[in-house]
């Protein structure tokens, strides 16, 4: 099975409509047993759009058609399709076409935007079975209707991309105008059969079938009958306590509007219901595992705090509180983790909110003004813990080193920027103090001390960035203060 589409310029009305088209059209292919292409008009010639093969039957067209040129044999047929806005069948008389290939006008408001070529394997031609003959009627339906536009719908493109959508391999079921059955494949049988239903189907009404079958008390979704009674192209999950099936009805309509038949798609999701519970399960697992972390970490810090106030040594005193900074910084990072399972965090109000905090902190009884200018946008989860811990540690010595008793100023500035020739983006975060006065421009030589290498360590071994410092020329008033800035690569 392939299907997708070219690069090549088409309007956008026009690409909207064959998009839908596309997504839809493996349900033909896989009734028809055949290969099916798209052209779409380019200069003097076609172009192959997209391209489905079936899955029911052996391909009869293994290359791969798209962005070829329409070959001569065809060229004859595709610009008669085109003109006369006729589908042409592969009974029809057409001498120039070649044989096994019927061809069908792609149409928008009374004009052809493209052609369907329907390629059959006249290779593995045999006497057709019922269900053969079932699925090429069923597959002439929807050919008929797309050229004259009313398949596919505009709301059918949700219920066949959905998770865990019925195929025409899974179980059909051909359906007359009041809702009876005509036809149920050998695999809707064997759904039928998992749901209860034992007796021939054919002649009975489906709704009333499968209703008769579901657990009472339990709520029946609105949708049900208008799926059981083909009346509109949507999609329902029919659960008992032993089985859920997936249904999903396709309306044949004809020229005046009038329906006339319906497909009913079966499919046995139950190990897929299975699956998604546990993998809800999981995720609230283990959004609880972040809540517990982040509550037993505030517990650590709060004991922290709390032999901190004991501590008569003041340096001793400083270091218990920079441990309780740093555990405080990850218990945020497990807080904001334990609200979502998504890939990426939105990390502006995390280190933002970690940034505010550290300085917090740090100044005690100072007056610090934090300036926050720039975003960190969406981040992988796994950069959020070291990152939090270089943001805590970088404030803490910007307000440590970098401002005067009096109080000062500490900037946290991000930006995403991208080297020319490199292939992915680094994130710039800079944190700036204001320093003391001087009037060297010397860089500024940080020391071996243990916050130090916290960021050194993060930075390089967790964040796979770099870190220098930078030493600010004198302003006005001659404060020349420390730029710490931090580069890392968005290649996660």
């Amino acid at each position: 099975m392939h299907s997708s589409t070219s690069g090549f310029s088409i309007p956008e009305d026009h690409r909207a409509q064959l998009e839908l088209l596309t997504a839809e059209w493996q349900i033909i292919a896989d009734l028809s047993f055949c290969d099916l292409v798209l052209w779409y008009p380019q200069d003097t010639s076609f172009v192959a759009h997209a391209q489905a093969r079936p899955v029911t039957a052996q391909t009869t067209l293994p290359q791969d058609m798209m962005g070829i040129t329409a070959p001569t044999n065809i060229i004859g047929l595709l610009r008669q399709v085109f003109a006369t806005h006729a589908p042409v069948a592969v009974d029809g008389e057409y001498p120039s076409g070649p044989p096994g290939v019927s061809a069908w006008p792609v149409t928008s408001k009374e004009t052809t935007v493209a052609v369907v070529t329907v390629h059959q394997n006249l290779v593995s031609q045999r006497h057709a079975s019922r269900l053969e003959e079932v699925y090429r009627q069923s597959a002439h339906d929807l050919l008929v209707m797309m050229s004259n536009r009313i398949w596919p719908a505009q709301d059918s493109k949700a219920s066949s991309t959905s998770h865990g959508n019925p195929r025409v391999g899974d179980g059909l079921v051909r359906i007359d105008a009041h809702g009876l059955v005509t036809y149920a494949s050998p695999n809707a049988t064997s759904a039928f059969r998992k749901l209860g239903i034992r007796e021939a189907v054919d002649g009975r009404q489906l709704s009333r079938l499968v209703t008769n079958q579901l657990d009472p008390g339990i709520p029946i979704d609105e949708l049900m009958p208008t799926v059981l009674f083909g009346r509109q192209s949507a999609r329902v999950d029919i659960e008992t306590r032993k089985i859920v099936l997936s249904a999903r009805s396709i309306p044949l309509v004809n020229q005046s509007g009038e329906r006339f038949a319906a497909l009913v798609l079966l499919r046995d999701i139950t190990e897929i219901r299975r699956r998604d519970e546990q993998l809800i399960s999981k995720d609230a697992t283990i959004r609880e595992i972040h809540h517990r972390v982040k509550n037993n970490l505030q517990t650590v810090g709060s004991l922290l705090r709390m032999q901190s106030r004991r501590m008569q040594s003041e340096s001793a005193r400083q270091a218990l509180l920079q441990a309780m900074a740093r555990v405080d910084a990850i218990a945020l990072v497990h807080e904001t983790l334990s609200q979502t399972m998504d890939a990426t965090v939105d990390m502006d109000d995390l280190l933002h909110r970690q940034f505010t905090m550290a300085v917090e902190i740090a100044a005690q009884d100072r007056l610090i003004h934090t300036q926050i200018d720039g975003s960190f946008g969406e981040l992988p989860g796994q950069l959020a813990t070291p990152l939090a811990l270089v943001v805590n540690e970088l404030a803490t010595n910007a307000v440590e080193h970098g401002t005067a008793a009096t109080g000062g100023t500490i900037k946290l500035l991000t930006k995403r920027q991208q080297r020319v020739g490199e292939p992915h983006p680094y994130l710039r975060v800079e944190v700036i103090d204001e320093g003391v006065p001087s009037n060297s421009d010397a860089p500024t030589v940080f020391g071996s001390g243990l916050g130090t290498q916290i960021i050194r360590t993060l930075v390089e071994a967790d964040l796979r960035g770099t870190i220098t410092w930078e030493r600010q020329r004198p302003d006005h008033h001659g404060t020349a203060g420390t730029r710490a800035i931090i580069k890392i690569p968005l290649d996660h």
